[in-house]
């Protein structure tokens, strides 16, 4: 099968080109920082470029799109406006959606978890009430329903809260807290909000064994089988990783204002299970990532 990935050197992205490698031919794209796309076919390209994007579809033909590039901070960055924000996430994509359409490739789409609405209760399915606080999950949930107007052959993941360890420049806080507790240091974390953590191993795996299904017109939460605050998957690591639960610090949303306030947007993945797909517990994916050859390159893990 031919892939083509957006957003490949990405933190997901750098785990699907690893992956999906093995068994699929693919074709990765990177922006401002090229990770592990020079080890594989790939093209840097701002993806807002419609017409290089239009002659890599017309040369590399792909069978599946899945579209993992975005602008994803909660918070704009001062240089960051939000009409750029915008012009990304919803008019790129649905560019995308377009091309995909024209090409017959069926499009995987990385949507959010914080699509939901955060105060209606916890493991949320599908069908629930969706009030995207700010402007990152506003603009995602654009993206689905342009999506779904262009196109029928898709398949939208709204992801939970991805971790694991970053590859090469990209990061995020799991390792970041993980690298603070083998250093000895205090980490905060929040204890009132909830999310269903998915690993970045899982997810790469999954995305692969749902293209190799005949899926169309599918909206899946795409999330772990555990509803936990931040502060216990700081516990669980502790726990698997033999660190000091005492360097954990419990906070509060609320110490930070300008960070939207999303309470539980923990999902309901029985819909993701009833396509046969098994998934790790929360400790079985901390171990997997703990042990894994990535941990060792890190020089200061020294597990």
């Amino acid at each position: 099968m031919k892939i083509l990935i957006t957003g490949g050197s990405g933190l997901l992205g750098q785990y699907l080109n690893v992956h999906l490698s093995k068994n699929h031919k693919i074709f990765t794209l990177y922006n401002s920082h090229i990770g592990n796309c020079k080890e594989y076919k790939s093209a840097q390209i701002d993806i807002r470029d419609i017409n290089l994007l239009k002659v890599i579809f017309n040369q590399f033909k792909p069978d599946v799109v899945i579209h993992t590039a975005a602008f994803s901070s909660v918070i704009i960055p001062a240089q960051i406006s939000s009409k750029e924000m915008y012009d990304l996430n919803v008019t790129k994509t649905n560019n995308i959606a377009e091309l995909c359409n024209d090409y017959n490739s069926k499009l995987v789409f990385t949507s959010t978890d914080l699509v939901y609405a955060g105060y209606r209760g916890s493991m949320l399915k599908e069908d629930a009430k969706l009030i995207p606080l700010s402007l990152y999950a506003e603009t995602k949930l654009m993206a689905e329903e342009k999506i779904k107007q262009t196109m029928n052959n898709y398949i939208i993941l709204r992801t939970a809260l991805l971790f694991g360890f970053g590859l090469n420049h990209t990061t995020n806080h799991f390792k970041k807290m993980f690298l603070d507790l083998k250093l000895g240091k205090k980490v905060n974390l929040f204890t009132d909000q909830f999310r269903t953590p998915i690993s970045l191993f899982e997810a790469a795996r999954i995305i692969e064994e749902l293209i190799n299904l005949n899926l169309k017109s599918e909206i899946i939460n795409f999330g772990g089988l555990e509803r936990v605050s931040r502060f216990e998957l700081g516990e669980r690591l502790c726990d698997m990783a033999k660190l000091d639960k005492n360097l954990l610090v419990k906070i509060k949303m609320d110490d930070y204002p300008d960070l939207p306030k999303v309470e539980d947007v923990s999902m309901n993945t029985e819909k993701l299970q009833s396509f046969g797909i098994k998934q790790k517990s929360l400790d079985e994916s901390i171990k997997e990532i703990i042990n894994s050859p990535y941990a060792a390159l890190d020089t200061r893990l020294n597990i």
